[in-house]
């Protein structure tokens, strides 16, 4: 009987002590791909147009912290209107709840770094913001975290038509799924 008490005792230190490497991390390093479906809207003073037919897709990499979590993110962005590449830095932070789905909220800054439109324009690099809702999606057995996240981006000043800045906002519902190392 001590014989079968002693073993139990040691294949639980064993399972405790042989956990994963990165469990005594207070972060995680992860790195993922995005996908979006939703809208553009052109406005100036006169003029509001709206594509309705809007896609995004992206990479990002980043750190996930116990209550926030900072990445950066490349965007590629296609309406009927342009397509626009855009560089993101991105902090989250994150809102109670369950352990499989957390909440959270976030923002964004970065810069419009190339693209294109089907007007007889030129570009301008274009400094721009986002905001986004979300919640994460804990795999209890895999290092994957799948993101549903809602966004809106918005770039003032993109181009000028005449006298008149053209300010430009996209919003989607995205799907981002990341790896964690």
């Amino acid at each position: 009987m001590k014989l079968n008490y002693k073993s139990f005792l040691a294949a639980a230190i064993l399972a405790v002590l042989g956990t994963n490497a990165n469990a005594e991390l207070l972060y995680d390093i992860f790195a993922g791909g995005t996908a979006g479906l939703g809208g553009m809207a052109l406005s100036t003073d006169d003029l509001d147009r709206t594509s309705w037919s809007a896609q995004s897709y992206g990479v990002v990499a980043g750190v996930d912290l116990p209550v926030v979590r900072f990445e950066g993110e490349y965007n590629y962005l296609n309406s009927d209107e342009m397509d626009l590449h855009l560089v993101m830095g991105n902090a989250y932070v994150k809102l109670l709840g369950p352990a499989i789905v957390n909440p959270y909220i976030g923002v964004g800054v970065g810069v419009m770094v190339d693209g294109n439109t089907k007007y007889d324009v030129d570009l301008d690099t274009a400094v721009a913001y986002q905001g986004m809702l979300g919640a994460t999606f804990n795999i209890p057995v895999l290092p994957l975290k799948i993101d549903l996240e809602a966004r809106a981006l918005l770039m003032p000043d993109l181009f000028s038509v005449g006298k008149e800045d053209v300010d430009a906002l996209h919003y989607d519902a995205r799907v981002k799924l990341r790896y964690v190392f």
